[in-house]
């Protein structure tokens, strides 16, 4: 790579625009393998997972359930009391965990790489460069990984009205006395549980049906679940105005068109969906087609300018922080070994992480019987029929595999305790095109949580004995000794 002071150009083999998880993938992989890569971020390294997203939510999350520890030992013989939460305490846990994983995704480890960073904006001045810091870019290959941020719906008020997205939520200090979240699906609903537990007043109001990704008897497990520890929940629920209050915030809330009620609360967090970061990247002078949406990718995750690969959020697709590291693994076989790769074959699970968690892979229930009708099998099996769940007290949930009549999985959906690990083995099936005999070899060690997925997967099986065939069978069998 060549950097002439004069001229300010590098010429790099890859241009990577964006250090979140999927720019970070991509930068590492190719520096990997010696080829010449240069990083632009304007923000935080790690972007949006390691510092506003996955991991402070989840380093919440698991502050709330220890907080909820000590409101349900009582059905273990231990009493049960309520906590002492100092919210700054929690607070101080949540950039703990930042600080701790900050240093893998460094500006001085991607230099100690081999990765040229640039901490600046980034921008394309023409198809084959990008400028940042005052240094033009002419490289082979462009990678956006640009991500999203919080979408701000237009409610009148809100502009005038103090509001939390998740890149400020986690710089609160103090404990919300009632928190208000617009947008119930899981952001919404896992900060609403994780805030309740740790003390505060949480209602939440939904345009739609709460978690409607979801699989609809699972969403119900965790609503229910939800309501039961005291977060109120406004389904189908319209918010026509916000507005300043002398407690902090009102919502003004109508269902159906009826007549509008208030609900006022001291902090106020919008969870309302995500928009694409291509804001002042100069996607028009690269004659890189975008929308609202994102910007457009064919199957290749190319652009519409061939120089210029796209991956992550910024595309519009499914936004987790795995998806945007399929695709980066997918762009850097593409880039560096010209094999053909195809979005479409990722299979991509996802997982709500409140408690109960929700996992999911592949089609929902209503995809597949649109596909199947009723040659679709649905097999179920409930944790309550769990050894190991009724142990821990977690005997609320269940399985549901999704078969056609091959016995082939092609959708799943768990609900229930430590469902997010839960749904890998089933990501695997589907991703292998696997069968559900395949579980029958499979010995689990007793008592897991696995065995309630083998339990759902014998039900295919569970005809089996009354089959004239397979009885003729055994008769015969029975005959020669």
């Amino acid at each position: 790579m060549t950097n002439n002071r004069t001229s300010k150009i590098l010429t790099p083999d890859i241009c990577v625009i964006g250090a979140g998880s999927g720019g970070l993938s991509v930068a590492a992989a190719a520096a990997a393998f010696g080829v010449e890569v240069v990083l632009i971020e304007k923000g935080k390294m790690g972007g949006d997972c390691l510092n506003y997203g996955c991991v402070p939510s989840k380093a919440l999350i698991a502050a709330g359930k220890a907080a909820q520890t000590f409101r349900s030992s009582d059905k273990f013989g231990i009493a049960e009391h309520e906590p002492q939460v100092d919210f700054s305490k929690v607070s101080d846990h949540v950039h703990d965990v930042i600080a701790t994983i900050a240093p893998h995704d460094s500006v001085e480890r991607f230099e100690g790489l081999g990765v040229h960073v640039i901490q600046s904006a980034g921008e394309f001045v023409s198809p084959d460069t990008v400028k940042a810091d005052e240094q033009l870019i002419k490289a082979r290959r462009f990678v956006v990984a640009t991500g999203s941020r919080a979408a701000v719906p237009p409610i009148p008020g809100l502009a005038q009205t103090p509001y939390l997205t998740n890149e400020t939520l986690f710089e609160l200090k103090q404990r919300p006395d009632h928190l208000v979240i617009i947008g119930a699906g899981p952001i919404g609903l896992e900060m609403a549980q994780a805030h309740r537990r740790l003390g505060s007043c949480v209602t939440v109001i939904e345009a739609m049906r709460p978690l409607s990704m979801a699989d609809p008897e699972h969403a119900d497990l965790v609503i229910q679940k939800l309501k039961t520890e005291g977060v109120v929940i406004h389904a189908n629920t319209n918010v026509s105005h916000v507005e300043k209050s002398e407690t902090g915030i009102k919502v003004s809330i109508s269902v159906d068109g009826q007549g509008e009620s208030a609900i006022e609360g001291t902090h106020l967090l919008i969870a309302a969906g995500r928009t694409a970061n291509v804001a002042s990247l100069g996607l028009e002078a690269a004659k890189i087609e975008y929308s609202g949406r994102g910007i457009k990718t064919d199957q290749g995750l190319r652009t519409t300018n061939k120089r210029v690969y796209a991956i992550g959020d910024v595309t519009g697709g499914p936004q987790f922080t795995h998806a945007a590291g399929a695709q980066a693994a997918l762009v850097i076989r593409s880039i560096l070994f010209r094999m053909p790769i195809n979005q479409n074959s990722i299979v991509m699970p996802a997982v709500t992480y409140t408690e109960p968690e929700i996992g999911q892979i592949g089609l929902s229930e209503e995809q597949a019987r649109e596909q199947l009708g009723d040659k679709l099998k649905v097999l179920t099996a409930d944790y309550s029929g769990n050894d190991r769940a009724l142990t821990e007290g977690k005997g609320q949930g269940q399985v549901k595999l999704l078969s056609n009549p091959k016995g082939q999985l092609i959708g799943a959906s768990i609900v229930g305790p430590g469902a997010g690990e839960q749904i890998g083995l089933l990501t695997v099936m589907i991703s292998k095109k696997m069968k559900l005999g395949a579980l029958l070899g499979v010995v689990f060690p007793y008592p897991t949580l696995n065995e309630v997925i083998r339990k759902a997967a014998l039900a295919y099986y569970a005809d089996a004995p009354k089959n004239p065939w397979v009885r003729r069978i055994l008769a015969f069998l029975r005959k020669l000794g």
